[in-house]
C-alpha cells in the first residue's frame, strides 16, 4: 500500500525555449531513470519522441514520466511552451497538484509564461520558480526576480543564489542551509562538493536569508512571535512554514542554475519534495452535476479505499495503440476492473495498464489515488471524461476548451487517400480537443479548424507524414452570407401549354427585409380561394429553396420574409409544382430589386497585450476596420474587447505578435453577420462570379 504523502504529480511549463525539456531530461538523468541524457537541439530528448517535436525543437504534446526521488514517487509532464498548445498546458494543470515554472535566465518573463501562470492561478496550483540558463549571456538572476514580481504580480522567496554570471558560472548558495554547491567542469550533475559560502557573498546571503526566514514566519503565529523576540527558528520549522506558503500561493519558492551544464537541478527536486503538495493536500477535485455542469458541493476526497472516480485528459495514438491517460483522485483501479464512464454511460474493461516513461512503458497490475498512469486500447473515452465505480456514479468537473478561430480547406490528392484521411483526422479530433473538423456542404471540401497557424500547419504535417495522406490545402476561408434592404410588391406568372396537360400559376406577393436571425419566413393573405390553399405549402417551398443561393455571389440569404397575397389558378393546369416553379421565377425576378446587400462574420475578438504596446494594437485594429468596445487594465497587461470583421483577421496572431514584441495573445469567437462595405463587396462578389465561371 504506497503511501501518499509520499507521492508528487507536478508538471514543468514556460515560454518556448525557456528550457522545461531540458529540465525534464535532468531530471530524469539524476533519479537513475535515463544513463544518458539526450538534447533537445540534437533532436534526441526523451520526452519530444514526436517527429514534428524532435524537427522543430519545440514539445507539441505534454509528455508524463514516473521517477524516484529521497524515497519519493514523482509523476512529471513536461507540456508544450508555444501558444498554439496552450489546451496542452491548461489540460496538464488540471490533472497536477504542483508545478515548477521555469523562466529563462536572459529571456525572463515571456508572454507565454505569463499566460501559463495566469493559467496556472485559476487552477490553483503551488508552483516553483526556476531560473535556468544562468550560464548564458546576459543572463540575470535578480533581474528575473524582479520581472516575476512585477510582470506576473507574484511573490518570488528567493532560495539559492548564484555564484558567479555567465561563463563563470559554477553553483549555486542554499540560502536555508548557508552552503554552497559548486561543480566541477566534469559536467556531470553528481560531482559537486558543499563548501562554505564565497567571502564576498556572506552579506548578500544574510540580507536573503533575514527576507526569507521573515516571509516564512508569517505561516506561523507562534513562531512569529518567537523572532520576534530574537529567537531563530529551526531549519525543521522554517520548512514548515515554507510549505504552507507554497501551498496557500502565498509566495514561490525560487532557484536557480542551469540544467543544461547539469547545475542546481538536485536542490529543485529537493524543494518539489520538501514544499510541494502531496495529492492529500490540495483542494479534492470538485464532482459536478451532469446536467447543468454546476458544482454539487461534493468532492472527490483523495483515499484509496473510497470508490473509484478517476478523470481522462489525455488521449494519445503511439505505435502500440491508442493510450488514454488518466489521473486516479480516489479509489483503485486493477488490471480486469470494469469501469463506468459517466459521461458517455457505457461500461469499459480495463486492460493494460502503464505507467509511462515518456515513450517506454512498465505495467501496471493496480494503481489507486493519486497516481497519473495510461490505460491501453480504451474504446469510448475521450478528453475530460470521468472514470468511476459503476455502482457509484459520479461526475468530475469538465474542461473548457477554447473554440477554434482559423479554418483551411484540405483535400485528398487521390481516391485512395480519403478513407486514409477519414480515420486519421478521428484518431487527432480525439486526441486533440481544440482541432476540429467539419465538411463543407456546398463544395464536400474538408475544413480543419485550429487554434492558430502553427496549429493547423502541425496538423497537416502530422497527416502527411505520420498517416502517409497527401493533401490539397486550400486557403483560409470566411463564410459570407446575403439579405435584402428594401420591400418590393411584384407578381409573377407561371404559364406552358405545349401539348397534354399545361401548366398555370399567377402569385402576386411583397418580399421585405426580416428580422436580424429570423432566417425565412413566410405568410398568406389570400382570401377568397384566388390561391387555393392547398398550393400555399408549394409556393412556400419555392422560395425556401432558392435561399441557399443568392442572386449576388451565391452565398446563403439570410433574413427574408415573404408573403403570398393574391394570385389566381387554372381549375384544369394548375398544380402544387407549378406554384413552386412560378416561386422560384419570383425570387430570382424580385430580389434583385430589393436592394439585395452582402454580409460578413464579425467577430468578438479579445486581445492580450503588455501596457506599452496598448497604442500599436488599437491603431492595428481601427485599421482591421474593428470597432473597439472595451479596455481593461490587469497586473500583467491591459485585454482589449473589440468587433472586427473575419477576413481582417487572416495572419493576425504573427502581426500581433510583431508589434508587441512576442508578448500579445488574442483569442476570437463569431459574434454576429453585419453589412459588408461597397468596396469589399465588390470584390467578393467579382471573385465569386470568377469562381463560378
Amino acid at each position: 500500500m504506497a503511501d501518499l504523502s509520499k507521492y508528487r504529480n507536478i508538471g514543468i511549463f514556460a515560454h518556448v525555449d525557456a528550457g522545461k525539456t531540458t529540465t525534464t531530461e535532468r531530471i530524469l538523468k539524476l533519479t537513475g531513470k535515463i544513463h544518458k541524457t539526450g538534447e533537445v537541439h540534437d533532436g534526441e530528448s526523451t520526452t519530444d519522441f514526436m517527429e514534428q517535436e524532435a524537427e522543430r525543437g519545440i514539445t507539441i504534446q505534454s509528455a508524463a514520466v514516473t521517477c524516484e526521488w529521497n524515497g519519493h514517487r514523482l509523476n512529471v509532464i513536461d507540456t508544450p511552451g508555444h501558444v498554439d498548445f496552450t489546451v496542452e498546458v491548461y489540460r496538464s494543470l488540471k490533472v497536477l497538484d504542483g508545478g515548477i515554472g521555469v523562466f529563462c535566465g536572459s529571456g525572463g518573463v515571456e508572454p507565454q509564461s505569463e499566460t501559463n501562470w495566469r493559467y496556472a492561478n485559476e487552477s490553483e496550483v503551488s508552483r516553483l520558480i526556476f531560473v535556468n540558463k544562468l550560464d548564458r549571456m546576459g543572463a540575470d538572476f535578480f533581474n528575473v526576480v524582479d520581472q516575476v514580481k512585477n510582470v506576473l504580480g507574484a511573490n518570488p522567496l528567493v532560495m539559492t543564489l548564484p555564484i558567479g554570471r555567465e561563463d563563470d558560472f559554477v553553483g549555486v548558495v542554499d540560502v536555508l542551509n548557508r552552503k554552497a554547491y559548486v561543480w566541477d567542469d566534469s559536467g556531470l550533475p553528481e560531482n559537486y562538493e558543499i563548501q562554505d559560502v564565497p567571502a564576498d557573498m556572506v552579506d548578500d546571503l544574510e540580507a536573503y536569508r533575514e527576507e526569507l526566514v521573515e516571509t516564512a514566519v508569517e505561516q506561523d503565529d507562534d513562531l512569529m512571535e518567537a523572532y520576534m523576540e530574537g529567537e531563530e527558528p529551526s531549519i525543521e520549522d522554517l520548512k514548515r512554514c515554507i510549505r504552507k506558503g507554497t501551498r496557500d500561493l502565498a509566495f514561490f519558492p525560487t532557484f536557480c542554475g542551469s540544467a543544461f551544464k547539469n547545475k542546481g537541478v538536485q536542490l529543485v527536486l529537493d524543494a518539489v519534495v520538501d514544499y510541494l503538495p502531496a495529492p492529500t493536500e490540495v483542494d479534492p477535485q470538485p464532482l459536478t452535476d451532469p446536467e447543468t455542469g454546476e458544482p454539487t458541493g461534493e468532492v472527490a476526497t483523495v483515499d484509496a479505499d473510497a470508490p473509484l472516480k478517476a478523470l481522462a485528459f489525455k488521449i494519445m495514438d503511439d505505435r502500440f495503440g491508442a493510450l488514454t491517460f488518466i489521473r486516479i483522485y480516489s479509489g483503485r483501479m486493477k488490471k480486469g476492473d470494469t469501469i463506468l464512464n459517466s459521461a458517455t454511460g457505457k461500461t469499459e474493461r480495463i486492460g493494460r495498464m502503464c505507467e509511462m516513461q515518456a515513450d517506454e512503458r512498465n505495467e501496471l497490475t493496480e494503481a489507486q489515488a493519486g497516481d497519473i498512469i495510461a490505460v491501453v486500447g480504451m474504446k469510448n473515452v475521450q478528453t475530460g471524461h470521468t472514470l468511476c465505480d459503476p455502482k457509484h456514479e459520479c461526475t468530475l468537473e469538465a474542461m473548457i476548451f477554447p473554440e477554434p478561430v482559423i479554418s483551411i480547406a484540405v483535400s485528398p490528392k487521390d481516391k485512395g487517400s480519403t478513407e486514409k484521411m477519414g480515420i486519421a483526422i478521428g484518431k487527432m479530433v480525439a486526441e486533440d480537443p481544440s482541432f476540429q473538423v467539419e465538411t463543407d456542404e456546398d463544395s464536400g471540401e474538408t475544413i480543419l479548424k485550429g487554434m492558430g497557424e502553427l496549429h493547423l500547419d502541425i496538423k497537416v504535417d502530422i497527416l502527411k507524414r505520420t498517416y502517409g495522406v497527401e493533401l490539397e490545402v486550400g486557403a483560409p476561408q470566411v463564410a459570407y452570407r446575403e439579405t435584402i434592404t428594401q420591400a418590393v410588391e411584384d407578381s409573377y406568372t407561371h404559364k406552358k401549354q405545349s401539348g397534354g396537360s399545361g401548366q398555370f400559376a399567377k402569385i402576386d406577393y411583397r418580399i421585405k427585409p426580416g428580422e436580424p436571425n429570423s432566417g425565412f419566413t413566410f405568410s398568406s393573405s389570400v382570401v377568397g380561394g384566388n390561391v387555393p390553399k392547398e398550393f400555399w405549402p408549394a409556393v412556400e417551398k419555392g422560395f425556401e429553396s432558392m435561399m441557399d443561393n443568392g442572386v449576388l455571389a451565391g452565398f446563403p440569404t439570410l433574413d427574408v420574409e415573404v408573403e403570398l397575397f393574391d394570385g389566381s389558378f387554372h381549375a384544369v393546369d394548375s398544380s402544387a409544382i407549378a406554384y413552386e416553379i412560378a416561386a422560384k421565377g419570383a425570387f430570382r425576378q424580385s430580389m434583385p430589386k430589393a436592394g439585395a446587400q452582402l454580409l460578413e462574420p464579425i467577430m468578438h475578438v479579445d486581445v492580450f497585450t503588455p501596457e506599452d504596446h496598448v497604442g500599436d494594437v488599437i491603431g492595428d485594429l481601427n485599421r482591421r476596420r474593428g470597432m473597439i468596445k472595451d479596455q481593461q487594465a490587469g497586473t500583467t497587461g491591459v485585454r482589449i474587447k473589440a468587433n472586427v470583421p473575419l477576413s481582417e483577421m487572416f495572419g493576425y496572431i504573427g502581426h500581433l505578435r510583431t508589434i508587441t514584441s512576442g508578448r500579445g495573445q488574442f483569442s476570437m469567437e463569431f459574434e454576429h453577420y453585419s453589412a459588408c462595405p461597397a468596396n469589399v463587396a465588390e470584390e467578393v462578389i467579382a471573385k465569386a462570379k470568377e469562381d463560378n465561371k
